[in-house]
């Protein structure tokens, strides 16, 4: 894939993440914090996969661990600009629901779409 390709995805998703996500979903913890809630949403490129992820803190008394990360859309590189639009799912399989999509329209599904909510 050429790196033109991987930086102007990185950027678009970045604005996205930066102007429409964050503000959407990262919020303060409520004040009886002992649920699961956002800390941080990012990507990341991995192989060929582009990766939205979700960081959560754990506050309860019987966390496993303080925080973690999951993965919720992957834009998959398929030639000719487009991109193959996954969510995962919880049982860990990635499900393809849009095969070839610009890197705009991928995005906006992840704004828009109800798969794509972290």
């Amino acid at each position: 894939m050429p790196e033109s390709i991987k930086a102007e995805v990185a950027a678009k998703a970045l604005h996205l993440i930066e102007s429409v996500l964050k503000p959407r979903h990262v919020l303060p913890p409520p004040p009886d914090a002992t649920l699961n809630h956002i800390t941080d949403i990012s990507g990341k490129w991995n192989r060929g996969y582009f990766y939205l992820n979700a960081s959560y803190a754990c506050p309860g008394p019987n966390a496993v661990s303080p925080t973690f990360e999951t993965k919720f859309a992957r834009l998959e590189f398929v030639g000719g600009g487009r991109f193959r639009l996954s969510y995962h799912r919880h049982t860990g399989e990635w499900v393809g629901i849009y095969e070839a999509l610009s890197v705009d329209e991928c995005l906006r599904a992840v704004q828009d779409d109800p798969w794509f909510v972290p």
